[in-house]
C-alpha cells in the first residue's frame, strides 16, 4: 500500500492528525518495528524529543521517502488509526489518476502539436487563464451545486483549452485541494455510445480499480465533470423528469444520461464545468441550478502579432504578413482561433517565397484554404498536384462530403476505405498536416480542423457529382444550399459560404490551372441559381439565415449578380455577431434598391469602443465601420422602417442621410442619457423625415423626457411615438405634456403603457387632450391614475376641443 512519490512533507501532515498519546506511542512502535525489520534504529534519545516534523525528516533521511512511508503505513493500525491507512490509499489511488490523466493528455496535447511555435504558446495555462478558472467555482450563492457554463465561440480551441485544464490539474497546479477527480467527457464521443451509464463514463477514464467507484462516488462534492462540445448531444434538457436516471449505475442513451447529470438527478452536489457554443448558453441558463455564465476568449490582437513573428522568423516579412492581414477582417478574425492562425501564416508564408501577390492568392478565407490546399497536395518544384495527388484530393473530398451529412468528424479505417483512402495514404495526409489521429491507436483519424473539413466537403461538389457518391447520404447542390442557408445544421458553419467562394473568378482560374477541369465553370451557373430563388421565396425571414446568404454573396465578389439578385429584396433580418459581418452587410446592403425593412440587431461587439460620447466614438474604427454599413446601405436604397437592437448611439448619425428613413423601432434596446440626447438631436435635424419611432422599454427616465420634448417640437413629421415601459415618472411626463400642448407638436398616436404615471399628473393630460388638435391615439395602460385620475380625464374627453379618437 504505497504511492510512488510520497515526501517528508506528506509524512509529517500524517503524524500532524495524531493525537498526543497516539504520537508517543508512534514513537515506541517505531523503534520495535525497525528492530523487527533489521533496520538500523534511530537514536531513541533523537526519537524521544522529535516534534512531528523532526521525526518525518529524520525517517526519511534514515531510510528513504518510501521506505519510511511503508513503516508509518504499518504502525498506524497499530495504534488504531486505520482511518489514516484508508486516507493514503485513496489518495495513492487519486495520485494514480492524476499520473494517468497527465500521461493521456500530454499525449493528446502532442499528437495535436504540429500547430505549436516552441517558445511560444505551450501547454501551460496562462496566469490570466489560471486566475479565471480559480474564480469560476468560487461558491456564489451559499450551499449551491456549481455549474459553470463556458461559452466558446465555435471553433475557436475550447478544446485545447480544457486540456490544459486536465494537465494543470494533473500536475496539482489547479484545483489541487477542490477536486480529487474531474472526468472529461466529449460528447462527439458519447453520441456515439448507444446505451451507458454515468458509472461506465467514469470507468472508461480509470486506469485501474485500486479504489472501488462506490468510494468515488460517495465523496460527490470533489468531483468535477467536465463536459465538452455540448452541442454535439443536441441536450434541449426538457425530457420528462420520469424518464431520467436516479442512479449512477443505472443504463440509458449517453444523451439522457448527461442530461440527468445536468439536471441534478444524478449525484447532484458534484461540480459541471459545460462547454457550449455561444447560442446554446441561453437556452441553457434557465434550465440549469444558478449557473456561473463565462466565456472564453480566444487569441489576443498581441497573441496573433507574436505568433506570426515565431511563425515567420524574419521579422520584416513576419510584419509585413501580419499587416496585409490586420487589415483584412475576415482574415485577422480566422488568425484569433490558433491552428487557424498556424493555417494562414503557413499559407502566406509561402505564397510570398513564391514571390505571389497576397492580394490576388490570398485576400479571402476560401483563397487561403484553396492556397493552404494546393501547396499541401503540389510536390516541390511542380506546378500543380500529380495525378495520384489529384486522385488522394478527390478521395478526401469524398470523405469530408460524407461526414458533413452524417454528422461525422472522426473516421474509421472503413468510411477511409470506402473513400478511396488507403492504409498508404493515410500517412501522407498526416504528413501533409491534413489529417491528425484521433485515437491513441491510431485507427481513427480527423480532419485538423472542422473549417478544413467543411472546405474539403465544398470542393468535392466542384471535383464530383453526389450521385457518383458511395454513401447515399449525400445529397444533390440544391438540398446542401436549402439546408445550409436554413440553418438546419448547426455544425454546418462555413460549407455555403466555402462552395460559393470557390466560384470566384480568381478561385475558377486556379482551379482550371491546377487541376485542369472545367466543372467548378458549370457548376457556376447552378449554384447562382439556387441562390436567386432562395432570395425570391415568399416570408425570406422564414426560409433564410440573412446573413449566411449575404455571406455566400460576399464571397462570390460578383457586383453585377450581387445587384441582380439583390435588387428584389425587400425585407432583410439579421444579427451582426462578429467583426467581419460588418463588412458582408455593407457589402450586400448596398445592392439593396427596393430594401422597405430592415432588422438588425448588435450585441456589443466593441466594448473598448464604447463610452460616455457617443459622437466621439462614433468616429473610432469600430464606430465607422458600423457607420459605414448602414449609411452605405441607406444612401442606395428605399428603406422605410428599420429595426434594431445594440448597445450603441453612433448609429444615430444615419438618420440624416436618407429621407426614405421612416420607421424605427428600438424596442428593449437599453440607451444610456447620452445616446438619448444624441438620437434626439439627429432627429431633430430638419432633414430627418421619421414618421415612427419605437422606444418601448429602452430605459428612458425623467431626465430623458427634455430631449424628447425637443424632438416633438422641433420634428414635424414625426406622427407615432411609443415610450411604454419606461419609467418616465410624473416629472417627465409633465414635461412631455408641455411640448404636446404646443401647435408646433403634430403627434397623432403616443403610447405611454405601464411609465409610472400617477393621478397627481392627470391634469396636465387632461389639458394636452383638449390643446391638441393631432393626438388621436393613447394608450394610458398600466398606470396607476386611480379613479381620481381616470375621473379628470374623462371630464377633458366630455369638452367638444378633445379630439382624440382612441383611448386605453
Amino acid at each position: 500500500m504505497a504511492a510512488s512519490f510520497i515526501s517528508d512533507f506528506r509524512l509529517m501532515w500524517y503524524l500532524d492528525e495524531l493525537k498526543k498519546n497516539e504520537f508517543l506511542q508512534f514513537k515506541q512502535l517505531l523503534k520495535q518495528e525497525t528492530v523487527q525489520r533489521g533496520l538500523q534504529p534511530i537514536p531513541w534519545a533523537q526519537v524521544k524529543k522529535a516534534k512531528r516534523q523532526d521525526l518525518a525528516s529524520l525517517m526519511t533521511q534514515r531510510y528513504g521517502e518510501q521506505p519510511a512511508w511503508d513503516l508509518a503505513l504499518c504502525i498506524f493500525p497499530k495504534i488504531h488509526r486505520k482511518d489514516l491507512c484508508d486516507k493514503a490509499s485513496r489518495e495513492s489511488a487519486e495520485n494514480a489518476y492524476r499520473a494517468h490523466i497527465q500521461e493521456k493528455f500530454i499525449r493528446m496535447w502532442s499528437r495535436d502539436s504540429f500547430t505549436e511555435i516552441p517558445g511560444c504558446f505551450d501547454q501551460t495555462l496562462t496566469r490570466e487563464e489560471h486566475e479565471s478558472l480559480e474564480e469560476y467555482f468560487t461558491p456564489r450563492v451559499p450551499r449551491r451545486p456549481h455549474t459553470v457554463v463556458l461559452r466558446a465561440l465555435q471553433r475557436v480551441g475550447k478544446t485545447r483549452f480544457l486540456m490544459k485544464l486536465m494537465l494543470a490539474w494533473s500536475d496539482g497546479t489547479l484545483y489541487r485541494d477542490k477536486f480529487s477527480f474531474i472526468f472529461y467527457l466529449c460528447c462527439r464521443e458519447l453520441k456515439q455510445l448507444r446505451v451507458t451509464s454515468l458509472a461506465g463514463l467514469i470507468s472508461r477514464e480509470r486506469p485501474d480499480d485500486s479504489v472501488p467507484l462506490a468510494d468515488i462516488v460517495a465523496q460527490p462534492e470533489r468531483i468535477l465533470f467536465i463536459v465538452d462540445s455540448l452541442e454535439e448531444l443536441e441536450c434541449t434538457l426538457t425530457e420528462p423528469e420520469s424518464e431520467l436516471c436516479r442512479d449512477w449505475r443505472e443504463e440509458r442513451s449517453g444523451k439522457m444520461v448527461l442530461s440527468s447529470l445536468l439536471r441534478r438527478k444524478i449525484l447532484p452536489e458534484s461540480a459541471l464545468l459545460l462547454a457550449a457554443m455561444p447560442m446554446r448558453p441561453e437556452a441553457l441558463e434557465s434550465k440549469l441550478d444558478h449557473p456561473n455564465m463565462q466565456e472564453l476568449k480566444c487569441f489576443q490582437d498581441s497573441h496573433v502579432k507574436q505568433y506570426f513573428c515565431c511563425s515567420f522568423g524574419d521579422r520584416g516579412r513576419a510584419m509585413a504578413a501580419f499587416s496585409w492581414v490586420q487589415n483584412n477582417e475576415h482574415l485577422f478574425t480566422m488568425c484569433h482561433i490558433p491552428l487557424l492562425c498556424w493555417m494562414v501564416c503557413t499559407s502566406l508564408k509561402q505564397e510570398m517565397e513564391r514571390g505571389r501577390d497576397l492580394a490576388a492568392t490570398c485576400c479571402r478565407s476560401t483563397s487561403v484554404f484553396l492556397s493552404f490546399m494546393f501547396q499541401a497536395f503540389t510536390p516541390k518544384g511542380a506546378t500543380r498536384p500529380s495525378q495520384q495527388g489529384q486522385g488522394l484530393l478527390k478521395a478526401l473530398c469524398s470523405l469530408a462530403a460524407e461526414g458533413m451529412w452524417t454528422d461525422t468528424w472522426v473516421f474509421g479505417e472503413e468510411e477511409l476505405r470506402r473513400n478511396g483512402i488507403g492504409d498508404t495514404d493515410t500517412p501522407t495526409l498526416l504528413d501533409l498536416r491534413l489529417f491528425r489521429k484521433y485515437s491513441e491507436s491510431g485507427s481513427s483519424y480527423s480532419f485538423i480542423h472542422a473549417c478544413m473539413q467543411e472546405f474539403c466537403a465544398a470542393m468535392f461538389y466542384l471535383l464530383d457529382s453526389p450521385q457518383d457518391h458511395p454513401s447515399r447520404a449525400v445529397m444533390p447542390l440544391e438540398v446542401l444550399l436549402l439546408t445550409y442557408f436554413r440553418k438546419e445544421r448547426a455544425s454546418w458553419v462555413f460549407l455555403g459560404c466555402f462552395l460559393f467562394g470557390l466560384l470566384h473568378e480568381s478561385e475558377q482560374q486556379r482551379l482550371d490551372a491546377l487541376l485542369g477541369m472545367q466543372r467548378s465553370r458549370e457548376l457556376a451557373p447552378q449554384l447562382l441559381g439556387c441562390l436567386r430563388i432562395l432570395a425570391e421565396i415568399e416570408d425570406p425571414e422564414e426560409q433564410v439565415e440573412f446573413l449566411l446568404f449575404f455571406y455566400a454573396l460576399f464571397e462570390v465578389q460578383s457586383d453585377a449578380f450581387a445587384s441582380h439578385l439583390m435588387s428584389s429584396l425587400r425585407e432583410a433580418h439579421f444579427p451582426l455577431r462578429e467583426r467581419p459581418d460588418l463588412a458582408v452587410a455593407a457589402y450586400c446592403l448596398k445592392y439593396c434598391c427596393s430594401l422597405r425593412e430592415l432588422t438588425v440587431s448588435v450585441p456589443e461587439i466593441f466594448p473598448e469602443e464604447r463610452g460616455p460620447d457617443p459622437i466621439r466614438h462614433s468616429r473610432g474604427a469600430a464606430g465607422d465601420g458600423w457607420i459605414r454599413i448602414i449609411q452605405s446601405h441607406l444612401c442606395f436604397c428605399r428603406t422605410r422602417k428599420v429595426s434594431f437592437s445594440c448597445e450603441t448611439g453612433i448609429f444615430f448619425e444615419v438618420f440624416t442621410s436618407n429621407p426614405n428613413l421612416q420607421h424605427l423601432s428600438m424596442t428593449s434596446t437599453q440607451l444610456s442619457h447620452d445616446e438619448v440626447w444624441f438620437l434626439c438631436s439627429v432627429l431633430s435635424n430638419p432633414v430627418c423625415n421619421l414618421q415612427e419611432l419605437l422606444m418601448d422599454g429602452c430605459q428612458l427616465n425623467k431626465y430623458s423626457c427634455p430631449h424628447l420634448s425637443e424632438v416633438l417640437l422641433s420634428n414635424a413629421n414625426l406622427r407615432h411615438l411609443d415610450l411604454s415601459r419606461n419609467p418616465l415618472m410624473d416629472e417627465g411626463v409633465a414635461q412631455l405634456c408641455e411640448a404636446l400642448r404646443q401647435p408646433a407638436c403634430r403627434l397623432q398616436t403616443l403610447w405611454m403603457d405601464g411609465c409610472q404615471i400617477c393621478e397627481h399628473f392627470c391634469p396636465h393630460l387632461s389639458e394636452v387632450l383638449l390643446s391638441n388638435a393631432n393626438l388621436r391615439h393613447l394608450d394610458l395602460s398600466r398606470n396607476p391614475l386611480m379613479d381620481e385620475g381616470v375621473a379628470q380625464l374623462c371630464e377633458a374627453l366630455r369638452q367638444p376641443a378633445c379630439r382624440l379618437q382612441t383611448l386605453w
